[in-house]
């Protein structure tokens, strides 16, 4: 086994590696791995943190096909799906919270991107040309699906999908932290899909209002939690 080292900040420090080294056993068929997982992991989020192609990995890392392919091998495998669901509910547990919440928060951010594909678009309320993701959190702000489409697609139609997902992955037991889901809270921007939520899904989107007299920044109930 190669050496635990760290030699970017992006890098995994041990005691995470600790946290994830279950969900990835030992290889007991065909060949013995080159590369240790961990190794893998580094590259993964080297690239996510960077921002930069997957050809342009440093030279001390596992080279970018290998990583490349066991990401989106991963990926469609649902492993990090599997990943979070186990880290959410060992964070709620400790948090002295139920392990499975009953309220979830949604939101949207529309991110710039020069890059093409079907998945880009405009913004025309932020004037923001790029991709929109849409982030369904509990309320210690623990992540539980997250979505990306074109940023043109406005909220509600945004809304639908990713809570269409999330009730799916209930449905298949993607998500058994989600069982007790009742209410989710959101802003304005998605009052048209209210009837639509609970006709489908039998939960509460409960539209949390800024005040009229409110002008910039505002902290409002539950959609904001104090740390």
């Amino acid at each position: 086994m190669t050496k635990f080292t760290q030699t970017y900040p992006t890098e995994l420090k041990y005691s995470e590696w600790l946290l994830l080294e279950q969900f990835f056993p030992p290889a007991t068929r065909g060949r013995p791995r080159q590369w240790e997982i961990w190794l893998i992991i580094n590259a993964i989020l080297y690239v996510l943190r960077k921002g930069c192609q997957w050809r342009m990995l440093p030279k001390d890392l596992p080279p970018w096909q290998t990583v490349y392919g066991y990401f989106w091998r991963w990926t469609r495998s649902g492993l990090w799906l599997a990943i979070n669901a186990v880290r959410v509910r060992q964070v709620r547990l400790q948090q002295g919270r139920e392990a499975t919440p009953s309220a979830a928060i949604l939101d949207s951010q529309s991110v710039k991107t020069s890059e093409g594909g079907e998945a880009r678009g405009i913004d025309v309320h932020k004037q923001t040309p790029g991709r929109k993701r849409h982030i369904v959190v509990d309320t210690l702000g623990l992540l539980w699906l997250v979505v990306v489409h074109s940023a043109s697609l406005q909220d509600a139609a945004g809304g639908k999908l990713v809570l269409q997902r999330l009730f799916e992955q209930i449905k298949h037991n993607l998500h058994n932290r989600c069982c007790r889901l009742k209410v989710v809270w959101a802003d304005g921007g998605y009052e048209d899909i209210c009837d639509f939520v609970r006709q489908h899904f039998g939960w509460t989107l409960e539209i949390m209002r800024r005040p009229k007299e409110q002008k910039g920044f505002a902290v409002l109930p539950h959609r904001w939690a104090a740390p």
